[in-house]
């Protein structure tokens, strides 16, 4: 794996937690994700007329990863009408890595060496430290922890599906920009469907943060594509993850949550797995 590709997925790392704290700051969820794919959907029309088609033997792939990519912004979307974003999103991201890690073994191929199986296990202990850290949740959070928890499911079957897709599909450009030229009218319709014509009324304010937070969640997802092409799934998948240590320090700064020591024990396990995932690589 080139230096190039842990370069894209922590720059995508980033920029997925900014969007994701852009789209919690919207006070309407529904109207916030809406506008996100509205973005997509403008941003994708550009991207298809600048790119070839995908082969067929990734349509099939890709037609999956849409219908999972959907149900996890309905899911995610959920979990931060209910709970907290500094809970919530660690318990959606991290859930994902180990599940990542099964499935591109069992489902793709994919070996791992004993250190990429070490790396992953300490980020993914680090991440459950960041979801917890303020002791076991009670019964009345679990509709939200059952949100962000298929958040998770979903997040690591649509990585394994766009990893095997980006892999037949000949374009990487061309895969994202159909990715989210399908996905993007498809939850606004939805949302369509459950509010009409009152859906946008008042969400003037949120407009330019929605339309941002799609723009930077197309981009993150189009660097960790390109980087699914050319390295481990699993591994890509537990660097990905670190967007869970810039999301803890957003629900710090900007929604005034308590990060506290364990939290940040959490983060510097989480930094520890990424050095021997590292390490691991001749």
């Amino acid at each position: 794996m080139s230096a190039a590709v842990p370069v894209a997925v922590l720059s995508a790392a980033v920029l997925h937690a900014v969007w994701n704290g852009l789209a919690h700051r919207i006070q309407d969820k529904l109207v916030g994700f809406t506008l996100i794919n509205l973005a997509y959907t403008a941003c994708a029309l550009v991207l298809v007329a600048l790119n070839p088609l995908p082969a067929a033997a990734a349509w099939p792939y890709l037609i999956t990863s849409v219908v999972l990519q959907v149900a996890s912004q309905l899911l995610l979307l959920r979990a931060y009408q209910l709970g907290d974003f500094g809970q919530m999103y660690p318990i959606a991201r991290g859930s994902a890595p180990l599940l990542v890690a099964v499935l591109s073994v069992t489902v793709l191929g994919d070996r791992l060496g004993g250190g990429e199986l070490l790396g992953v296990a300490v980020i993914s202990c680090g991440l459950a430290g960041l979801a917890f850290a303020h002791g076991i949740p009670g019964r009345a959070q679990l509709p939200a922890l059952a949100a962000a928890a298929g958040t998770g499911v979903m997040i690591a079957a649509y990585t394994v599906s766009d990893g095997g897709g980006v892999r037949h599909a000949g374009t990487v450009g061309g895969y994202v920009a159909w990715l989210f030229l399908l996905q993007g009218p498809t939850l606004a319709l939805i949302a369509w469907a459950r509010r009409g014509r009152g859906l946008l009324v008042g969400a003037g304010p949120a407009v330019p943060f929605g339309l941002l937070g799609g723009v930077l969640s197309l981009t993150a997802y189009g660097l960790v594509v390109w980087a699914q092409s050319r390295g481990n799934l699993a591994t890509i998948a537990a660097l990905r993850e670190t967007s869970i240590v810039i999301a803890a320090l957003i629900a710090t700064l900007v929604f005034r949550e308590r990060l506290g020591r364990l939290r940040i024990a959490a983060g510097a396990a989480v930094l520890a797995g990424i050095a021997v995932l590292e390490l691991a690589h001749p």
